[in-house]
């Protein structure tokens, strides 16, 4: 192939012209194919690729309008190119074809010169879109990536903000929900293990965490090396955000409690929650991150950190909210960094 052939379809009921204009294509480089009806063509462009159509007008069962008008309605062969060919040289005709949708219009008997133009000029455009076809499916994929990489960042709603161009994105949430789990112990633990072990470890714990976010359709905010940060009640409202959230904190200690390394260690984690208000918004312009502030998420900090190995440790806010659908522990007054004498509570499990 030198690059201006290609696989052309000759439809016409004569078979002396139908088998002449065979030859002459065959011997300009083309792959010629011919059916003797419109019905037969159809078929054949069914089940096989085409880049051209030389489509007689007058032929028994199914004219070529008839032709020309099947093809044009069928979603999987509209874009092959159709040149008419006709012994009627007829301005009502020819404007007939076009309006159809046909790309050329030629005269019997054919100008060899005047058919080797119009057949390159047809299969040059069919290439051009083609090779466009090509490049919108290749940027959809691209595009789908780029999207599916920014949900992987951002919740759906604040992406999809972003991408309507929203360029300071903040917003105040009355109530919500913040837990942070952490490892006990991992630190001294991560000494015995390998580079390798290690990420393959984390991957393996925060993945099983992210399945119950998505699960309970909570919002995991990040991971600060061994620790783990997650809300409930935004980016969309929710009155159920501390119970999703107490679910997660049962269901975490409950996936730990099964885990283990590779030396056969078992593992314990720590947890912290509070509710109340927060702010929340992107920030960078080229790593975007969505995050939380204000004092909620400091005293869910602090709830993890100064809790006790393998609980769940609350404040009165949140355990105001679940007391009547969870069992509690009472560990009364502890001294909290940055906040006095604070009552918390051990989320033990959910009554029956």
């Amino acid at each position: 192939m030198k690059g201006d052939e290609g696989s052309v379809l000759v439809v016409d009921d004569n078979e002396v012209n139908r088998d002449l204009l065979a030859r002459r294509l065959q011997r300009q480089g083309h792959l010629v194919t011919v059916a003797e009806d419109g019905v037969q063509a159809l078929e054949l462009m069914r089940s096989q690729p085409f880049d051209l159509v030389l489509l007689d007008i007058m032929m028994p069962q199914m004219n070529g309008y008839q032709v020309l008008e099947n093809l044009k309605a069928d979603e999987n062969l509209r874009h092959i190119p159709v040149i008419m060919i006709s012994a009627v040289d007829d301005i009502d005709s020819i404007v007939r074809c076009i309006e159809l949708g046909a790309e050329d219009y030629l005269s019997k008997p054919f100008n060899p010169v005047l058919l080797k133009a119009r057949i390159s000029a047809c299969l040059e455009k069919k290439r051009l879109r083609d090779q466009e076809q090509t490049y919108l499916r290749e940027l959809a994929l691209e595009k789908e990536k780029s999207e599916r990489l920014l949900l992987n960042i951002l919740p759906g709603p604040i992406a999809q903000r972003l991408k309507q161009g929203e360029i300071t994105i903040a917003d105040s949430f009355a109530e919500v929900t913040v837990m942070f789990a952490d490892l006990v112990g991992f630190t001294k633990l991560s000494a015995h293990l390998s580079p390798a072990e290690l990420v393959e470890l984390l991957n393996e714990i925060f993945s099983a965490f992210d399945e119950l976010a998505e699960r309970y359709g909570l919002e995991k905010i990040k991971t600060i090396g061994d620790a783990y940060m997650v809300v409930g009640g935004l980016p969309k409202e929710t009155n159920d955000h501390a119970e999703k959230i107490a679910q997660m904190a049962i269901d975490i200690e409950a996936a730990i409690a099964k885990m283990r390394t590779k030396g056969g260690q078992p593992l314990s984690i720590r947890i912290g929650i509070h509710t109340g208000p927060v702010e929340a918004g992107v920030i960078g312009t080229k790593k975007f991150t969505y995050d939380l502030w204000g004092d909620t998420v400091n005293t869910a900090s602090r709830m993890e950190s100064q809790g006790v190995p393998g609980g769940i440790q609350v404040t009165v806010a949140t355990y105001e909210r679940l007391r009547d659908k969870y069992v509690f522990e009472e560990r009364g007054v502890i001294s909290v960094k940055g906040k006095g004498d604070m009552m918390t509570y051990l989320l033990v499990s959910r009554k029956s």
